[in-house]
């Protein structure tokens, strides 16, 4: 295999589409986003992008393997057409998240992709009742825009800046004439979090705009809530019950 080996699995004409990239990260924040809207929309598989610098794995359902992939989806139902990237790995090394960005970059720019959006989590180190959804941008203009929907944009955060696909999406991005921008959710950043993909799904409906429904994501949302009451429970010295620890567990 080839460092990138691309299945080019449809080609549809899309109308100024923006790529939305929700891959693996803190608190599985952008992932849940993406996977979201892929349950919520008609989506078309477009490409599947194999590569060395993923894992050594497969994935199994129902005996069924598949080479560890990302995953580009077209959305033409929507009120603007969109591009979603996920999938269940990062690259595993520098120069290969730099490569990966640059091969999704290019595809992009072959469906003539013009505005990015990467998705993901800000951890806070502490369980958030409210999260509020972190902003980061190539340019000025994408700042105040961003701001009137809410969108923080903070002195020196996220600390340490922003790693992997996402923060490349923008660096990269930018060099190459792209308009991106990087929106996360708070998230304790060491549970899968729902409720924060949700905020953040929110705020990209409203920025790109398009309208999609939330049922399945709170519900979500309200089985980790239950996850996190018993959490507190036990971090405040209070025993859950059998049952409750069967729910854990």
């Amino acid at each position: 295999m080839d460092e990138f080996d691309i299945d080019r699995l449809s080609t549809p004409d899309l109308d100024d589409p923006v790529l939305i990239e929700g891959l693996p990260g803190v608190g599985h924040v952008g992932k849940l986003a993406a996977e979201h809207l892929l349950e919520e929309f008609d989506a078309e598989l477009v490409r599947r992008i194999h590569s060395e610098h993923f894992p050594p794995q497969v994935t199994v359902e129902e005996g069924r393997t598949q080479l560890a992939s990302a995953e580009m989806y077209a959305i033409r139902d929507a009120e603007r057409d969109l591009l979603v990237l996920t999938g269940d790995h990062q690259a595993g090394d520098g120069p290969g998240h730099y490569r990966l960005t640059e091969t999704i970059l290019d595809v992009a720019a072959s469906f003539d992709v013009a505005q990015v959006y990467a998705l993901g989590g800000i951890p806070t180190g502490e369980l958030v009742d409210e999260p509020a959804v972190v902003g980061a941008a190539t340019a000025d203009e994408e700042i105040e825009s961003l701001e009137t929907f809410g969108v923080e944009f903070r002195e020196n955060e996220p600390a340490g800046g922003i790693v992997g696909v996402s923060g490349l999406l923008l660096g990269l991005g930018e060099r190459r004439g792209f308009e991106a921008a990087c929106l996360m959710g708070e998230t304790s950043g060491y549970l899968v979090d729902p409720k924060s993909a949700r905020v953040v799904l929110e705020t990209l409906e409203a920025a790109v705009p398009f309208e999609v429904g939330y049922d399945t994501l709170s519900e979500r949302a309200e089985e980790m809530e239950a996850v996190i009451k018993r959490i507190r429970q036990m971090e405040q010295g209070t025993t859950p019950s059998e049952e409750d620890l069967r729910y854990i567990g």
